[in-house]
């Protein structure tokens, strides 16, 4: 898929996903989410001996929950090899919690190079949200 993702993002989501702790699975993952704001918060995978480790979109959205920020433009995944490294159930329902039907999330091979771009609806198709219980939604 043709594309091509800004130089820094590339950068970020390389360095970030260097620093992941992921002794167990040795399948080290790298984050990048980008608020509404602008605001770019990253984040790695942390494994723990008990298997019930921490995502890099998970760790990614925590950082920028923590930092007042609750709409998601942009979402980045890079994982260690050439395959599609795309978000697990967990997370894609994480990212669901913040997404806009605007969101869009990029998918990248090990070097940065996009190998694929999902809407929300498309990652996550008839997704349930804060809108079935009856709260408001940035996907509404």
């Amino acid at each position: 898929m043709s594309g091509e993702i800004e130089a820094s993002i590339v950068e970020a989501l390389i360095q970030v996903r260097d620093r992941a702790y992921a002794p167990y699975s040795h399948h080290p993952v790298g984050a990048l989410v980008v608020s509404e704001s602008g605001t770019r918060y990253a984040g790695a995978n942390v494994e723990v001996a008990h298997y019930k480790g921490l995502c890099a979109e998970a760790s990614a959205i925590a950082a920028m929950a923590s930092a007042g920020e609750r709409e998601l433009r942009e979402v980045y995944v890079i994982g260690p090899g050439q395959h599609l490294c795309t978000p697990c159930g967990d997370c894609r329902q994480r990212l669901r919690e913040f997404a806009t039907p605007e969101t869009r999330i990029r998918v990248v091979d090990a070097e940065g190079r996009l190998l694929r771009r999902y809407t929300m609806d498309e990652l996550l198709p008839d997704s349930f949200g804060p809108e079935n219980l009856g709260r408001d939604s940035a996907m509404d």
